[in-house]
This record gives C-alpha cells, structure tokens and sequence, in this order.
C-alpha cells in the first residue's frame, strides 16, 4: 500500500497534479472559445478537430514536462531528489491535506474530456439522409415510412370560402394552413402535406377515397366566413374508414379571436384522438400578433410564395409590410426569411445580373437578407421551424456545409413532418455529391407530397444515382403537374433528363416546353433535328443557362468548353448551376482533371467523390 501512496506524493511534489488541474480548466475554456470562433468566423470545417487534437496530444505531454522540469528562480532545471524523510513526510500527512491535489487534478481531467466530448458533438452531425439509433427520437421519427408510422394520420383539406363576395379565398386558404401548421406542432399526429391535400380543392370526392389516396385516417374540413371584423369558421374531423363525423364545431368570434380558435381546434382534435399535445410550461401551439392587418399581410404573403415564381417578389413586399406592422412576430420575420432566400431562384433579374453579368452582390445579398430575417425570428421564437429551414438554406448556399447539416438537423427536430426540410435536405446532400443519402431524403419529402416541386427535387436526385429512367418517369409527372411551366425548371430538367438517358428524340421534343418561341429558333438552328446531335454543333450560342451548355458540351465530347462553363458557373455561384451539377455521371470522365478539382476544392468539396445508390429505388 505505500508504494502507490509514495508515488502520489512523488506527483504532488512535482506538481503534476497542479499541472492537470490547470491544463484542464484552460483546455475547457479554449475549446469553448474555439467553438465559437470557428463559427463566427466561418472557419473551415477541420479548425475545431484540428483544435482539440492539438490540445488532446498536449495532455500527455505537460504531464512529462511537469515530472521531468521544475521552475526555479535560477530558471527550469531538471526536478531534483526529494529532500530526506520528504516523501514520508507526505505519506503521513491527514487526508485533508493529500487529497485536494489529486481532487483537483480528477476535476482538470473531467474538464478537458467534457470540453473535447462538447465539440465532437457539437461537429458531429446524428443525421445524414437516415436515421440511426443515438438520434433524437423525432429524428428517427422523420424518416420512419409513413406506412410504419404508428401515429395517427390526418390530411387538412381546404377550407372553403364562405365570405360574401367570394374574395377571401386567400384568407381561407391561409386558415387552412395555419390550423395544419398548429396541428403539425403536435408531435404524436402524422399530418399530410399542404400541397397534396390542396390538390382537393374545389373537386367532389368520396372522403373515403380522398383518405386513401392521401394515405391518412382522418380528414379535417370546413369552411370560413369573414365579413368585416366578424368571423365564423366551421371544422369537422372524419374516420375515413368509417365517414363518421367524430367532432365538429363552429365558431362565432371577431377577428382578433383567429389565433385562438385556431388552438381551440388543434387542442379538440388531439382530445378527439387521445394524442397529447406535447407541450412544455408555457409553450404555445400558436404564435399570435395584436396586428390583424399584419396577419392578413402575412397570410397575402404565403398565398404569394406559395404560387413561386415572380409572385416571390410580391410575397417579400407582403411579408416586409407585416413586419413593418408587427415587428415583434416570428412568423412574419419567418416568412420574409424563406422568400429572401428564394428570389435569385425566381426574379428572372436577380437570375440574369447573377449568371450573364457575373454580378453575385445580388445573390450575396439575398442571402444576408434572408440570414438576418431569419435570425431575428429565432430570438422571437426559437422553436420556429420556419425560420430554422430558413437559415439552414442560407448556410447551405454559402456552401457552408457542416453549418447546414446541422441547421437542417434541428428543423427536422422540430417538425419531423415538415415536407419543406426535407426536400431541402435533399438538396443541401445532393449539392456535397452524397447522392444516395439524397435519394433517400427526396423519397421522403416525396412520401409526404407527390407535387411538382417535390417530384422535380427526386428526379434530379435519381439522375444523379444514375436512375435515369426512374429520373425521367418523375419528372414527367412532375410536368404534368406543372404544364404551363409556373415553377419555370420542371420541363427544363426533364430535358436534361432525357439527355443524360441520350433519348435524343424525346430531349429536342422537350424544347418548345420552356424556350420561348424567339431562343427556341436559336436553339433549333444550333440542333435542327433530333438526329442531328453533333461535336460541329455550336453550344456556346446555345441560349439558357451556363449548365446546359456545360452537359452538352461534355456530351459532344469536348471536355475543355464543359469545364469552361464549369468554372464559370462557380466563379459566378450562379443559382441553379453549381450546386449539383458536379455530380452528374455525365462528368465523371473529369473527375481526375485538375481544372475539375479546382472547380471542387472552390466549393469547399476538395477531394469529393460522388457517393450513389448500389441499386435502384422504387419510386
């Protein structure tokens, strides 16, 4: 027994333990530091691991230095003898005096291990297009199929203008999803999409087949009537199995009641189904505002984003003035962050300064925008879904990945459902080349919402994989859905689509689809007939985007344009260019290129290579 107790005195005599206790505080504290600067800054993604192996290796080390060196006013020297009777002087001293030493060194260890466990989780994302089992349990829950699911299941149908003049079908609409976005807050309810309950609007069905075809038990209707301040808004909920009327209500109320009839409905619906509502002290289903004008701008703002296109610019100016009116309300803020980040995608002038005059402020700017919108909802409310995808969308299209995932990671934790998320999601793993992870999360997205948007995210992502009869035959029912071209992409990636498969026929037919009759002329003097593809063709007069000039270039087999076009695009970070295109199989011949490489390595992707699905998925 005395020689270990000798030797914990020799450690206290060199002051090793002081030197742990020490170490370990400031180890704790540095990693801390280093956390928040590599965010703040947007420091690479190896900073922080670079940090914490540095200061994990300098553990062992001060520990030696500590033994073998002691400071003296003559300078360090190597540590001396102990003197006579020292050691035992130690050895025989009360407990209260041997044991703060080693207590202090034991909370230095437990310090610089809690500091370098922080940071591994904190950088260490749970969720990568799946779930696994240390993930949070609504992480798992957002990617369990909806046919496995075991909660119940409701779809929101559109609630039916009442009104007088017949010309609040936007308030009624905005009703509609706002009592499904209430519901969707109630953790153990499985709510279907908006868009595809949508595709009910105006159509007279059997409820019961309305239910199977949206794969859910129970439907939500009614109808809203506004006429002035006054309000009346009918709900009833129905057993698809059965079209029995378990619950319904009306209420008679004035318009500054809205908020809470919404809740009243969300909390009858959850008694009706015995779900709880899975709140915490204090916590609210709804986010009211004391401005009913800015309410009304907001709901006119999500009708305008919900139609995309140039209406994205009218849903900005809607959403700014609810801001303007009630600054102190997350979903308004929350509203103007997702239609900032949208724009460049959509405002065909924000889109042309970005790719043909090489002038990415606006782009930039946007996303500042949107950042700041979204962050200001956050401090409003920091559960807002909203404004976590938001913000997640922002980071991602900074290329700033690692931010993202784990941005995108919180908003699916706040709302597994949220069909948004997750086709963004999508998004954010196709743009790093993790393209069967992608494939995994466009499916989701596409289980919870068969829209255009949805089916054009799975069919880009399936051409990715190398699917590319699966891509085609999404992206044809996605067309179909979008036959007047609205979304202003959907045709024109069906037929990038048929290029990849080289359906020739079916890609020069695709056309007409999305060029408009001037560039479509240009375009078929270029390629005059189906069979006419050829290296002679000229496709830097080929009108449209940088991308398609870079696949068709590289399918004509001149690899040298293809990258031009390449570095163009990400010199540029054109929307609708970079993100993916790198992944396309067609590209796959450039990956040894050190041109390739560069155009990688300027994203942040240095050393990526696509990761694709083994096999095909069923859509």
């Amino acid at each position: 027994m005395k020689s270990y107790q000798e030797f914990f005195a020799e450690l206290k005599r060199r002051k090793v333990f002081k030197v742990a206790a020490v170490y370990g505080a400031g180890a704790f504290v540095i990693l801390q530091a280093a956390d928040i600067l590599g965010q703040g800054l947007r420091l690479p993604d190896s900073f922080l691991p670079f940090i914490t192996a540095v200061v994990l290796l300098g553990f062992p080390m001060a520990l030696i230095l500590a033994w073998a060196f002691e400071v003296t006013p003559e300078g360090v020297q190597r540590t001396s003898a102990p003197a006579a009777g020292e050691i035992e002087g130690m050895v025989a001293a009360p407990a209260s005096q041997r044991w703060p030493a080693g207590l202090m060194a034991l909370a230095g260890v437990t310090a610089l291990v809690a500091g370098a466990w922080w940071v591994g989780r904190q950088g260490s994302p749970t969720v990568s297009g799946d779930a696994d089992a240390d993930s949070p349990a609504e992480v798992q829950l957002a990617f369990v199929d909806p046919s496995e699911d075991p909660r119940p299941s409701i779809a929101v149908l559109p609630f039916a203008d009442m009104s007088r003049e017949g010309d609040q079908e936007y308030f009624s609409d905005g009703i509609t999803e706002e009592i499904l976005n209430t519901l969707a807050k109630i953790h153990d309810l499985r709510v279907s999409a908006r868009t595809s309950a949508f595709a009910y609007k105006n159509v007279q069905r059997d409820l019961r087949e309305v239910g199977r075809e949206l794969g859910v038990s129970y439907l939500l209707e009614g109808s809203v009537r506004k006429d002035g301040d006054q309000l009346r808004i009918t709900a009833q909920l129905i057993d698809v199995a059965t079209d029995a009327h378990i619950w319904t209500d009306r209420y008679d109320r004035t318009l500054d009641n809205v908020f809470q009839i919404q809740s009243e409905i969300a909390e009858a619906i959850a008694e009706a189904l015995t779900v709880p509502l899975g709140l915490d002290a204090g916590e609210s289903l709804v986010t009211p505002t004391a401005d009913l004008e800015a309410y009304d701008l907001y709901l006119a703002g999500r009708a305008r984003m919900r139609e995309r296109g140039p209406s994205i610019l009218e849903a900005v100016d809607l959403f700014a003035a609810a801001v303007a009116r009630d600054s102190t309300w997350a979903p308004a803020w929350a509203g103007l962050a997702e239609s900032q980040a949208l724009v460049p995608f959509y405002d065909q002038s924000a889109f042309d300064s970005v790719l043909w005059s090489a002038d990415s402020t606006v782009w930039s700017q946007q996303l500042d925008a949107a950042e700041f919108a979204a962050t200001m909802a956050l401090e409003l409310d920091p559960n807002s879904a909203s404004a976590t995808i938001a913000l997640a969308n922002v980071h991602r299209d900074r290329w700033d990945f690692e931010m993202a995932e784990n941005t995108y990671l919180r908003a699916i934790s706040l709302d597994p459902d949220n069909v948004e998320v997750h086709q963004q999601y999508a998004e954010h793993l196709s743009y790093q080349g993790r393209s069967a992870e992608a494939l995994k999360a466009s499916r989701r997205a596409l289980s919870l919402d068969r829209s255009a948007i949805r089916l054009n995210v799975a069919g880009f992502v399936a051409r990715e994989n190398n699917l590319h009869e699966e891509a085609v035959a999404l992206l044809e029912e996605a067309a179909a859905l979008d036959p007047d071209n609205k979304l202003g992409f959907v045709h024109a990636n069906l037929f990038i689509a048929h290029l990849s498969a080289e359906q020739w026929e079916q890609a020069w037919n695709m056309l007409p689809t999305f060029l408009e009759p001037d560039v479509l002329e240009t375009a078929r003097a270029i390629w005059p007939t189906p069979d006419s593809f050829t290296v002679e063709a000229d496709f830097d007069s080929w009108p449209g985007t940088f991308r398609v000039r870079a696949i068709l270039w590289q399918m004509a087999g001149n690899s040298d344009k293809a990258l031009s076009y390449l570095e163009q695009i990400v010199d540029r970070r054109a929307p609708f260019g970079s993100f993916n295109l790198a992944w396309m199989p067609v590209f796959d011949p450039l990956r040894d290129e050190p041109r390739f490489k560069a155009v990688l390595a300027s994203m942040g992707l240095a050393g990526r290579v696509p990761i694709r699905a083994e096999r095909e998925i069923a859509p």
